[in-house]
């Protein structure tokens, strides 16, 4: 007798944090003594390739957000951005010059050498200089 198994479906999360991100953002929160804040994650038109990446802290959510917690932090994204989004993982990166939290975005086609800007497949456009 054979047993059927049905395949295993992995949904991708919308957005994910490293480990390095997660602790540079408690520490943030930490020195703001402000623990009820969130990283709001957002997308807008415009910038060198068609759509830029925003980060903000916000103090609470709006109605169709999404809300992201990843031990113990609190991401939230507006719908019209999570369509861009979906599978990105935002990072803590050190520099010594533009260090910062960086986004890795699997929808990203091509960008900018900004690295604020990207374009994704199903868009067209032409390609603005960047904004420095």
């Amino acid at each position: 007798m054979a047993i059927e198994q049905s395949p295993t479906t992995i949904e991708t999360p919308l957005v994910s944090l490293t480990p390095k991100a997660t602790d540079k953002l408690r520490e943030v929160l930490s020195k703001q003594e402000r623990q009820d804040l969130a990283l709001r994650v957002y997308v807008t038109p415009g910038g060198c390739s068609g759509f830029s990446y925003g980060m903000t802290f916000a103090d609470g959510t709006e109605e169709d957000d999404a809300i992201v917690v990843q031990d113990g932090v609190r991401v939230v994204v507006d719908p019209m951005s999570a369509m861009y989004l979906k599978g990105s993982e935002i990072d803590f990166v050190d520099a010594l010059m533009g260090g910062g939290f960086a986004l890795r975005n699997p929808n990203a086609v091509s960008s900018c050498g900004c690295g604020q800007s990207f374009r994704t497949a199903d868009q067209t456009g032409t390609a603005k200089a960047c904004a420095h």
